[in-house]
């Protein structure tokens, strides 16, 4: 990636500084579009992910606004832009995170017309694209690559922020089939990490458990269980694996270990010595029931590094070190 030219869509979000970082380490030439809505100004990164201002060029743009205004001359487009958020974001506000169809249109559009195209497109879809008869608390499995087929049935995912990733990945096939671009496509599960925007229920239920509040809530039954993968494995698969997949392939990054809700509230008391109860709370969003990977794709070219109780620790000392700060 030395000298590549790289486009990161949405770079100031969790998972694209984490990405900026890595490819800044391995020399890349590296054009950042945010509009901020959800991320930070890179002057404004935590420590942990902090980079020389010097070592991007960042436009704080909506990135339907970019495509309209300038040319493509990127080696790789790494396509991370998205309405996100948490689960309250998901079932509370469907029709901004429906904004996510209107940014994937206007990417591929931009691409499928570009005198000059990328070597590979990066397109982060997610886990929510699944069927979600395939997660519920009956005959639940993991889920593989295949069980999204745009020949066959592809199912009802996960509320408009799946249907919107569904779509973009359809957009995606047809990109390729149609206009003969490059594009791979990425199915993170539940990706967690040290900075990680308390919107999201690991690094909220790592605060309460520092709080040392009793009893300690967890959202739904408490029994969902999803597939924790730490933001460095994840950053791990995508560059071990980015440019030896095939065009149009999807694969899916996750742990393939299921952890339900109270299970993690309670490794993360077990991490800091904390005793408490814990209890869930039925009138908040649950999601689906069970949401984990088949990650044997993905171990093709490498393999989680960072277990569930050490990304823990890691959060853990993080938030630890930032609630002495404040």
């Amino acid at each position: 990636m030395n000298g590549s030219r790289v486009l990161i869509t949405g770079g100031c979000g969790f998972v694209g500084r984490r990405l900026v970082r890595r490819l800044v380490s391995l020399g890349a030439e590296i054009t950042i579009v945010d509009n901020l809505s959800t991320g930070h100004h890179p002057l404004d990164w935590p420590a942990i992910v902090s980079i020389p201002e010097s070592a991007v060029t960042f436009l704080h743009l909506d990135l339907r606004t970019y495509v309209k205004q300038a040319p493509c001359n990127f080696d790789f487009v790494i396509h991370c832009a998205a309405v996100v958020g948490g689960r309250l974001t998901i079932e509370g506000d469907p029709l901004a995170v429906a904004t996510d169809l209107a940014i994937d249109a206007d990417l591929f559009n931009w691409l499928a017309k570009a005198e000059r195209r990328p070597r590979r497109t990066v397109y982060f879809s997610s886990s929510a694209a699944y069927p979600i008869w395939l997660q519920t608390s009956e005959g639940a499995r993991t889920l593989t690559e295949s069980d999204i087929s745009f020949a066959s049935n592809v199912g009802v995912p996960d509320m408009t922020y799946g249907w919107a990733k569904l779509t973009g990945e359809f957009l995606a096939q047809h990109a390729i089939n149609a206009y003969e671009l490059d594009v791979v496509v990425y199915r993170p599960f539940s990706g967690y990490g040290e900075e990680q925007d308390l919107t999201y229920p690991f690094p909220s239920i790592v605060r309460r458990v520092l709080n040392r509040e009793r009893p300690i809530v967890v959202w739904g039954s408490g029994k969902q269980a999803r597939d924790f993968i730490h933001i460095e494995d994840v950053v791990d698969a995508v560059m071990g694996s980015m440019l030896s997949l095939a065009p149009g392939n999807a694969m899916n990054i996750g742990s393939g270990i299921a952890t339900s809700f109270a299970e993690l509230a309670e490794a993360c008391c077990a991490a800091v010595g904390h005793t408490a109860e814990i209890i869930n709370d039925a009138t908040k969003p649950e999601g689906v029931f069970f949401r984990v990977s088949d990650n044997s794709k993905m171990r093709k070219f490498v393999s989680p590094k960072i277990a569930l109780d050490q990304g823990i620790r890691l959060a853990v000392d993080y938030l630890h070190r930032e609630l002495c700060k404040a």
